[in-house]
């Protein structure tokens, strides 16, 4: 596609309904949830879903996750359902959860990467359940991005990637939570977490009664597990705030200037440190952090800075999402 991605606004009915004709015409739609903006296409169109891949540059054995309306639909896409699931489902759906189930024979391939398992939830977003039960489908959405690159949480950060690669986006504002849901797998003796997010294993453990396995590295292909992911374009460094002012003062650097994304405070004296770098103070309050943490980092990213160098995470498992993607965005570096 090389046509100029149309820009619909989600608090309009009549670009809902836009947005459910393009869908049923195997067009791709970006659409927003609580965690991030997803790329969505028709789950029960394989011709659809493929498109995904080819806008994303994304691998094609990669699966993807299905969203759906209510847990009444998840029989369809699921071979069976256990009893945990559904305890999970009672408590955290619709939220930023996605459980990994054995898939129903007739799901296609292409949606689960050629598994025999399929990474199911259903969102907390208002427009997307009302799209949803107007298209009657599920709908495979994975981050709205170029593949590896930063996630997007709001309509412009989708633009930013996938202009004139997808027919519309479905604008609906910020994220509410700006970070990407928790996998956790079900087909397995013990659950087991594959991707860190917003359902810590400490809530998880509290409502099945049970231990829960955080399995922090795997080699199983899930959404987001991959070394290098949610790369910015400039060179981005985790480090701490002391490692953080020592590479500032090493004369390499002196002509280099840095966006500096801290939550601790940073003292930055005229005579220690040069003027032209920039500061992102982040909030200290998790949540708040993880609502604009993408968003800073598109950010600074656009900043034309030689390099981005952010403050480590607390070490604390409420923050495990948080260092997982900060990790995963300066792996390469």
């Amino acid at each position: 596609m090389n046509k100029k991605t149309k820009l619909l606004q989600a608090n309009k009915k009549a670009d809902v309904l836009i947005a459910a004709d393009l869908l049923r015409a195997s067009e791709l739609v970006a659409v927003a949830t609580e965690t991030v903006y997803g790329l969505a296409a028709d789950a029960k169109n394989p011709s659809a879903v493929e498109k995904i891949f080819i806008a994303k540059d994304r691998p094609s054995n990669h699966p993807l996750i299905v969203h759906i309306s209510s847990f009444e639909k998840i029989n369809y896409w699921v071979k069976d359902i256990s009893p945990l699931a559904e305890t999970i489902a009672k408590n955290f759906w619709p939220g930023p959860i996605t459980l990994l189930l054995k898939k129903a024979e007739h799901i296609s391939n292409v949606v689960t990467g050629g598994l025999d398992t399929i990474a199911i939830r259903i969102p907390k977003n208002t427009v997307l359940l009302e799209l949803l039960d107007i298209l009657d489908t599920g709908l495979a959405a994975p981050s709205a991005n170029p593949h590896k690159r930063i996630s997007p949480t709001t309509a412009q950060h989708v633009l930013d990637g996938l202009n004139g690669k997808i027919a519309a986006v479905l604008d609906d504002g910020p994220c509410e939570v700006g970070v990407e849901s928790t996998i956790l797998d079900l087909t397995t003796e013990t659950p087991t977490i594959l991707r860190q997010g917003p359902i810590t294993q400490a809530m998880i453990e509290a409502v099945l009664k049970t231990h829960v396995i955080n399995a922090q590295n795997h080699s199983l292909k899930v959404a987001g597990n991959m070394k290098e992911h949610y790369q910015p374009h400039t060179k981005a460094l985790l480090m701490t705030l002391e490692e953080i002012k020592k590479y500032l003062l090493e004369p390499k650097n002196s002509d280099q200037k840095f966006a500096i994304m801290h939550y601790s405070k940073f003292k930055n004296s005229a005579n220690s440190q040069p003027t032209n770098h920039v500061f992102q103070k982040m909030p200290y309050n998790k949540k708040a952090y993880a609502r604009i943490m993408y968003r800073k980092l598109h950010e600074l990213d656009a900043m034309q800075v030689d390099q981005i160098l952010i403050e480590e995470p607390p070490k604390k498992d409420i923050w495990g999402d948080i260092l997982d993607r900060l990790t995963k965005a300066t792996a390469k570096n």
